[in-house]
C-alpha cells in the first residue's frame, strides 16, 4: 500500500516517489487506454505539478507515450518489456497451454491460469474455445478474489495461513462486499475441502459460470490456480461440477506431474 499524498510513510525505507510513479501506471484501466494529466491526478490523488513531473519521466523511460491528437497519455511499450521476464520464467504456462486449449475447446469456454496479486488474481495464461465477445479473459487482466472462482480457490488453499491477512483486509476495506459474498466464501471452503475445487455461478460475470482448481505444487513459492469459465448458455444442468470440474482437476494433476518430472526445464 502507498501512503496518501502529503503523508509520510511509516516505513523510512519506503520510496514514496517511486510509489507515486507506479500509481500513475496503475491508473490505466481496461477500456480507458488514454488519460489526461487531470484524470491521472484525480485517480492518484497527486497534484498536477507532481503528475507533470512523473509523466515526463515515465515518457523518457518508455513507460508512457503522449497521444498528441487526444492530448492524453497512453502506456508505453516498455511496460510490456517489464512483464516479459516474469512471464517467460513461469514455465508452467508453456507446459499447460496445450491441455488448457483442449479443455477450453471441449467446454466451449475459457481455460486460464492465474496468480495472486493484492486483492485480486491476475491471468498468466488463457486459452479460448468460444467466440463470445463479452467474455474474453486475457493475460494481465485482473479479477477480484471474493466474487471469482479463481480468487476463492486461491483463498481456500491458503486459508488459515497466507490468505488470512488478505481476508482481514477484504473485511475491513469493503464490509458490504464481505457480507454479500460471505455465504459463497463459506461454500467455497466446503467445496475445496471436499472436492478440491471452487465454483462461481455468475458472481463475477452474470452470464458466466466457472470452476477453479489451485495447484498443490507451488511454483517459485506461488500458489497458482487453473480455472475454466463457460457462458451459461452453453452449460447443461450439472455440467460445471459433473463434467468440467473433473477435467480441470485432471489437468492440474497432469501439470503437477510434468513439473515434478522436470518437463520443460
Amino acid at each position: 500500500m502507498t501512503s496518501r499524498p502529503g503523508q509520510r510513510h511509516a516505513d523510512p525505507a519506503f520510496a514514496t516517489t517511486l510509489a507515486h510513479g507506479l500509481s500513475v501506471l496503475q491508473a490505466f484501466r481496461h477500456g480507458e487506454p488514454a488519460l489526461s494529466n487531470r484524470e491521472l491526478a484525480d485517480r492518484t490523488g497527486l497534484s498536477k505539478a507532481t503528475i507533470s513531473r512523473l509523466t515526463t519521466t515515465l515518457m523518457q523511460r518508455g513507460l508512457l507515450r503522449y497521444d498528441g491528437g487526444l492530448r492524453r497519455y497512453r502506456l508505453g511499450p516498455a511496460v510490456l518489456s517489464l512483464s516479459y521476464p516474469l512471464l517467460a520464467s513461469i514455465k508452467v504456462r508453456q507446459l499447460a497451454r496445450p491441455l488448457m486449449k483442449r479443455l477450453a475447446d471441449a467446454a466451449g469456454g475459457s481455460a486460464s491460469l492465474g496468480m495472486h496479486h493484492g486483492l485480486n488474481m491476475v491471468y498468466l495464461e488463457t486459452c479460448r474455445g468460444h467466440d463470445a465477445v463479452s467474455f474474453r479473459p486475457d493475460i494481465g487482466a485482473l479479477l477480484p478474489l471474493l466474487p471469482s472462482a479463481m480468487g476463492r480457490a486461491w483463498l481456500a488453499q491458503g486459508a488459515g495461513g497466507e490468505a488470512e491477512s488478505v481476508l482481514d483486509t477484504l473485511r475491513r476495506q469493503d464490509p458490504a462486499a464481505w457480507r454479500r459474498y460471505a455465504p459463497d466464501w463459506a461454500q467455497a471452503r466446503r467445496d475445496y475441502a471436499e472436492h478440491g475445487y471452487c465454483v462461481g455461478q455468475g458472481d463475477w460475470h452474470s452470464d458466466v459460470h466457472a470452476v477453479a482448481v489451485p495447484m498443490r505444487l507451488r511454483v517459485d513459492g506461488q500458489a497458482l490456480v487453473f480455472n475454466c469459465g463457460v457462458p451459461v448458455a452453453r452449460l447443461r444442468p450439472g455440467d460445471l461440477r459433473g463434467r468440467i470440474a473433473p477435467r480441470l482437476l485432471t489437468l492440474a494433476a497432469r501439470v503437477e506431474k510434468m513439473l515434478e518430472r522436470g518437463d520443460g526445464a
